[in-house]
């Protein structure tokens, strides 16, 4: 198995759970146990995998195939002989109960969701849509597509567990308009998440080669929230021993949380307390020089792994959450709930900007390629002090200490350099 379709399997589960296995709500009745082959390029059980399920009026489940090889989504035909077969046998409609001068076709059912045809290939009503089950056999049909495009996993996870949560809240994503009403309906998303959204249908939509006409939702950019340095301490302090040691990092080279997770053991020179960052969303590569306390951390950690932070990104951000929420509760302080990973990065470059006041020291430590992304930073806090500690030293040892500690170099007098640090 190659990369590219292990990622989209994972994806997948991640985001449905295992829809292939736990059909415990449905009597599964008359549904083929082996694996097909595909029909239109004939791929074997490697290539094969489950995409979802839907049921039939007698709540059979019929099982749905995506063939990895070609991107095909079919049911096997057995499946659905035996389901109009039970149909056919367990239900006769008279025209006068549908109200209709016809009796019904074999080639239809009724189904416990809404009538839609029992073929291999899929068929598209505009009046009644499909159910909710083949919409998320479409997002899965999505999420190997965008997959296929080389779409980042980060972005192909987000877009599908967006379109996911259009269909829970009663979206039909094969019509568009009635996606826009589902949308509109949000009234507790921000402008910024409806205009995701919509960027996330929009590309739905590229990969069935349609088109729409497109709402218009403009994000208000608002100026993050930064803590004060005691904040962030006291919640580094409160986490456990590998969350303490990922927000260290986060916080002393402003890294994106992405590019923490893709950090390996190979990326950091314990000798030179160096971490090499590689870079995200178009950034640039950077080196940043690390503290002795967080290089100390870094050693604690087990070195198992070829990553410091070998895990599933979601549990890790929800065990951050219930840590954060603990020690909030017990320092009295809700400003702490307020801090999530990005948030050291805003900490990071604008207490780098107001120490220096060097906009491109600033953009460069954060790896911005536009300096007008970087410029946010001169804005984001007022610091009212303006008392020093002072300290003086005579050896490069002792500038090495305080500088260390968190002093700046001044100027000199009579070979003795002088430092500060604010109060």
């Amino acid at each position: 198995m190659d990369s590219g379709e292990g990622t989209v399997g994972f994806a997948s589960e991640r985001i449905f759970g295992n829809i292939s296995s736990n059909n415990t709500s449905a009597e599964v009745t008359g549904v083929n146990s082996q694996i097909p082959t595909c029909p239109n390029c004939g791929a074997t059980a490697q290539k094969i995998w489950r995409a979802g399920t839907y049921q039939s009026a007698l709540r059979d489940v019929v099982q749905r195939w995506l063939c990895r090889q070609c991107g095909v989504r079919f049911s096997d035909p057995n499946d659905i002989a035996t389901a109009k077969e039970r149909l056919q046998q367990e239900y006769t409609f008279k025209a006068n109960t549908l109200k209709c001068g016809e009796t019904v076709s074999d080639s239809c059912q009724i189904s416990a969701w809404r009538a839609k045809n029992l073929e291999p290939t899929l068929t598209y009503n505009g009046n009644v849509g499909e159910s909710r089950q083949e919409n998320k056999g479409q997002i899965i049909e999505f999420a190997w597509w965008m997959q296929k495009e080389g779409y980042a996993e980060a972005t192909i996870t987000r877009r599908a567990k967006l379109l996911k949560t259009l269909v829970n809240k009663g979206a039909d994503i094969l019509n568009s308009e009635s996606v826009k009403e589902t949308i509109a309906k949000q009234q507790h998303w921000k402008n910024k998440t409806k205009e995701l959204a919509v960027e996330t249908y929009d590309c739905f939509l590229e990969m069935r080669g349609q088109t729409w006409k497109k709402p218009v939702y403009k994000a208000v950019r608002t100026i993050p929230f930064i803590p004060t340095e005691e904040e962030l301490n006291n919640l580094i302090a409160g986490c456990n021993k590998i969350t303490a040691t990922f927000l260290q990092l986060l916080k002393e080279t402003g890294a994106r949380c992405g590019e923490a997770f893709m950090l390996q053991w190979s990326d950091i020179n314990f000798e030179n307390r160096i971490v090499n960052i590689t870079p995200e969303k178009g950034s640039e590569p950077r080196q940043i020089m690390i503290s002795t306390q967080l290089t100390a951390m870094l050693n604690s950690l087990p070195h198992d792994d070829t990553k410091p932070f070998e895990r599933s990104h979601r549990h890790f951000a929800r065990n951050f959450r219930n840590q954060r929420k603990k020690i909030a509760y017990k320092l009295k302080n809700d400003r702490i709930l307020k801090i999530h990973f990005h948030t050291l990065r805003h900490w990071k470059a604008t207490t780098e900007y107001h120490k220096t006041k060097d906009i491109l020291h600033v953009m460069k430590i954060l790896g911005h390629k536009n300096i007008q992304n970087t410029l946010l930073y001169t804005q984001l806090i007022n610091f009212e002090s303006d008392e020093y500690h002072s300290a003086t030293a005579k050896t490069v040892q002792e500038a090495q200490k305080l500088i260390e500690t968190g002093f700046e170099y001044v100027c000199s007098f009579d070979d003795i350099k002088v430092f500060r640090k604010r109060k």
